[in-house]
């Protein structure tokens, strides 16, 4: 074992290297391994936003129809044929739904409400040239793209403790014609207003069967 002097200070300690190593190791706090991130915690926040976001989706609904006249706010209109190819429609067949794995079911709802908070983006920029005195439907639009993203992240959050990939954020909308006519854009806010709510309502029903297979 050798000792250095030091200059007026004592003499310092001066170990072989394997030896330092040994006593560094003994010295260092022992590394914890992350417990797993549980589930339902994530769950529990996307179900409980999900049911908030189902409160308001008819008035979002009945409030566009209202601001874009007839035949659009004519009593008890509905078009469910109106579909648009880019975004998914929430309707399937039960025993199908019934059958998605949990990788399915979340990838599908984040696909569909990522879609929404783009469109929601469009049909918001649509009326607020087309009824740009209606700051109350351009409220509630833009409240229904915030939660739709809220919703997100909350889906995401729960892939994440599930260990399953996150699908990656697309363009959904692609090409968009921006000569449409006036009717046009109001037939395609009907449509995105109209599938918010019955995505919305999809995804309580798809929570709440995560909420009882993953209880806190």
């Amino acid at each position: 074992m050798n000792w250095r002097q030091g200059r007026g200070h004592g003499a310092d300690l001066c170990l072989p290297l394997p030896a330092r190593l040994c006593l560094l190791t003994l010295l260092s706090p022992p590394l914890s391994s992350a417990a797993p991130i549980s589930p339902a915690e994530p769950i529990s926040q996307a179900y409980s936003l999900a049911l908030y976001m189902q409160k308001n989706t008819s008035t979002l609904l009945q409030t566009y129809l209202q601001y874009q006249g007839s035949p659009f706010s004519d009593p008890g209109f509905s078009a469910p044929e109106l579909q648009l190819s880019s975004l998914p429609p929430a309707t399937a067949f039960f025993k199908t739904w019934h059958a998605l794995d949990d990788g399915e079911r979340l990838s599908l709802a984040q696909g569909a409400f990522l879609a929404l908070t783009q469109h929601l983006q469009l049909v918001g920029d649509d009326q607020s040239d087309l009824n740009p005195g209606s700051p109350i439907l351009l409220a509630q639009l833009g409240a229904a793209r915030l939660r739709a993203q809220g919703l997100l992240g909350n889906m995401a959050a729960i892939m994440t403790a599930l260990g399953l990939p996150i699908p990656p954020e697309e363009d959904t909308l692609g090409l968009v014609a921006f000569g449409a006519s006036a009717f046009e854009r109001k037939c395609r806010g009907y449509v995105v207003t109209r599938e918010y709510g019955h995505w919305t309502d999809r995804a309580v029903r798809d929570l709440a069967l995560l909420k009882a297979k993953y209880p806190a």
